[in-house]
C-alpha cells in the first residue's frame, strides 16, 4: 500500500506536507541535473553557530526575481537572476502546486554522507504559513519530518523529478532534516521554491 499518493497529506496533523510524485520524466529530469550542475553558481553553504563559523561540505544557491536578501544561519544571501532552466522549473512548479514563487535556494548533496540537520523554514522574510515547494533531482534520499512537541516522526523517499510542497502550519509545527545516508554514492540537487515577503 503506498501511503504517500498525490491526495494525501503525509502528516497526521499540525501542517500539510503533499508529495505530488514525479511531476518531471526521467529524461527530462537527467537534462536539467546536468545543467543545473553546470550553470549554477554552486558555493560552500556557511552558518555561524555560537559564534563560530562553519563552512559545509554542501554547497548552495539563492535566485530570485529581484536581488532579495536572505538570513538563515546567521549569514545573508543576495539573490542572484534566473537562470533559463530554473525558470523553467519553476513554471513546472508552480503549475503543479498552485502556487507562484519569487525565488529558490539551491542545495547541492555530493553523496549521501552529506546532510541537513533538523531545521524549520521559519524565518520572517518567508513569513507564516509559507509555501515551500522541494523539486529532487539526482539520488534519492530519505526526508523526515519531527513534531515539535510530540516528537512524532514521518520520513519519505525523495525520487528523481519528484515534487514535495511543505504549506499552513507546517513550519510553525514541523522540524525536518535530510539525514545521511552513506550508501548513496551519486549526488542530489533539490531546489526550493520560496516565496520572500517584501
Amino acid at each position: 500500500m503506498d501511503l504517500f499518493n498525490n491526495s494525501q497529506n503525509l502528516l497526521p496533523y499540525d501542517g500539510e506536507v503533499l508529495y505530488y510524485g514525479h511531476i518531471i520524466k526521467a529524461a527530462q529530469a537527467a537534462h536539467y541535473y546536468e545543467a543545473l550542475m553546470h550553470t549554477i553558481a554552486w558555493q560552500h553553504d556557511e552558518a555561524i553557530i555560537y559564534g563560530k563559523h562553519f563552512i559545509t561540505k554542501r554547497k548552495v544557491a539563492w535566485y530570485g526575481n529581484e536581488q532579495y536578501s536572505y538570513t538563515y544561519s546567521n549569514t545573508t544571501k543576495q539573490a542572484l537572476p534566473w537562470t533559463q532552466e530554473l525558470l523553467e522549473l519553476k513554471q513546472i512548479v508552480e503549475q503543479n502546486s498552485g502556487t507562484v514563487f519569487n525565488s529558490c535556494l539551491l542545495n547541492l548533496y555530493h553523496s549521501g554522507e552529506e546532510g541537513m540537520a533538523w531545521h524549520s523554514d521559519d524565518e520572517k522574510a518567508l513569513g507564516k504559513n509559507t509555501v515551500i515547494a522541494s523539486v529532487s533531482l539526482g539520488a534519492a534520499r530519505r526526508f523526515s519530518f519531527k513534531h515539535k512537541r510530540s516528537a512524532e516522526k514521518r520520513d519519505i523517499v525523495l525520487d528523481t523529478g519528484s515534487l514535495l510542497v511543505m504549506q499552513g502550519t507546517t513550519q510553525t509545527h514541523w522540524l525536518h532534516r535530510l539525514p545521511p545516508a552513506t550508501r548513496v554514492k551519486q549526488p542530489r540537487i533539490n531546489l526550493t521554491f520560496r516565496t520572500i515577503k517584501l
